[in-house]
This record gives C-alpha cells, sequence and structure tokens, in this order.
C-alpha cells in the first residue's frame, strides 16, 4: 500500500507545493483546509499529474475536532506516514508587540498552537506501532528570531516551536521524526504572502521572496533524512 501524506492547510502556496512533492514520490494525499471548493480544484488538478487525493474539508481553529478528522483521513486512505501542518490565513497577521493583547492571542491560538498538537496525539500512536511518521511544521521566522512590529503569530508558533524541539527529541531513536521549517520569506503567489507582505511595510524590514516548490523541496529531504529538528531557509534569514 502506498504512503499516504496529509496536508493539513492545504491552500494554493506551500501546501499544494508539498501535495505534489510527495505525490511525485508516489504519495497519496490527504488535503485538509476550510475552502471545499478550492480543495476540490487541487484534487482534480493532482488527478491530472497522476497524484491520488482527497479532499477534507475542516476547520482547523477547532482541535476538539481533530480526532474524527484524522479517523476520516484513515478510513479513505488506510493510513497516513506524514503531516505537513502550516494553515495560516489572511486573518492571522503581525500585530506591533506594544498592540498585543490576550482577547488576539487567544483567538489564534487554536490554529497555531493547539490543534497542531492533537494533530500530533492522533498520529503518534500508528507511528510509534508501526517505527516510522514524519511530522512536518511550518512557521515563521518571527517564532525563532523576535522582531520589532511583527508579533502576534510569533508568540504562539515559538511555542509550538518549544514543543516541536521536545517532541524530536523524545522521538530519538524511533523512527518517527519531528520537524520543523522556518520561514524568514514571503511565499510566491500565495495570498497570505501578500498580505504579510503589507503588514510589515511600514516595519522597514524587507524580506526575500520564495517559491513553494523550493519549501517543498526542503521538506522532502527533511523527510527523508530526519537529520535536523528545524531547517531555516532562507538560511541567511537566521543572521
Amino acid at each position: 500500500m502506498s504512503k499516504v501524506i496529509a496536508v493539513f492547510g492545504a491552500g494554493t502556496g506551500l501546501g499544494a507545493a508539498v501535495a505534489r512533492r510527495f505525490g511525485a514520490e508516489g504519495f497519496r494525499v490527504a488535503l485538509v483546509a476550510r475552502r471545499k471548493d478550492r480543495l476540490d480544484a487541487l484534487v482534480a488538478a493532482l488527478a491530472d499529474e497522476g497524484v491520488e487525493a482527497a479532499a477534507f474539508p475542516a476547520d482547523l481553529s477547532r482541535p476538539a475536532e481533530v480526532p474524527a478528522l484524522v479517523a476520516a483521513i484513515r478510513e479513505r486512505f488506510g493510513r497516513i506516514d506524514v503531516v505537513e501542518y502550516g494553515p495560516i490565513g489572511t486573518e492571522q497577521g503581525f500585530i506591533p508587540a506594544r498592540s498585543l493583547d490576550a482577547a488576539q492571542l487567544e483567538a489564534m491560538a487554536p490554529l497555531l498552537l493547539f490543534t497542531p498538537l492533537e494533530v500530533a496525539q492522533a498520529v503518534l500512536p500508528e507511528w510509534t506501532e508501526r517505527g516510522e511518521g514524519s511530522f512536518l511544521l511550518t512557521h515563521g521566522l518571527s517564532a525563532a528570531v523576535p522582531m520589532p512590529h511583527m508579533s502576534g503569530v510569533g508568540p504562539l508558533m515559538s511555542a509550538a516551536r518549544n514543543w516541536l524541539y521536545s517532541l524530536n527529541g523524545e522521538l530519538a531513536g524511533t523512527g518517527v521524526y519531528a520537524g520543523t521549517l522556518a520561514i524568514g520569506a514571503m511565499i510566491a503567489g500565495t495570498e497570505v504572502g501578500e498580505a504579510a507582505a503589507a503588514s510589515v511595510a511600514e516595519s522597514g524590514v524587507a524580506f526575500p521572496v520564495v517559491e513553494p516548490a523550493e519549501l517543498a523541496d526542503l521538506y522532502w529531504d527533511m523527510h527523508v533524512k530526519q537529520d535536523r529538528v528545524e531547517q531555516v531557509h532562507p538560511e541567511f534569514a537566521a543572521s
């Protein structure tokens, strides 16, 4: 039975690129996002490219619904081998630290912190029993390198990053892998990338632009090699 990747946050940018990259390696693809119309279009596009995919419309800001969602993916495909978690929409943006309040963090916490933990809890028993699996978590560079005027998502992604590092260490030697990709760039051709660019324009911070396929290649490399807990891209963004 061919392997399966579940892409949580399967938009037109990184999610679609990850689906194509793993699909090109023979993976079947479960696509998870809110908008059914976009998911159906991506399923059709992948089918034209010879990749088997299925859509699972879901609101990932509702962590309590994760067990049923993962069960539906297993029912359709029989297994899950890789998870890529990277949903973020135009509703989640940078907020200056001096303006950030508890209500704003509370509203973003389920999507950026609680749900990825629930997804991991739902797949880890299967992977631990099988002795293989990869959990790939996407976050922005502000999770690792705090910057003025660019708070908001960063503190929550930072908490998820902290958990991911601990998880990676606990899984060492089991065949199960947890890794995270820190993106210090705007992703080309996406609504989120354009919105992020607009939100930081006043800060004077210059960001490079990366192609989604470039990031998907990094995720494939991380999955295959399992040799680092975190990949920063572009690498110079950490300096």
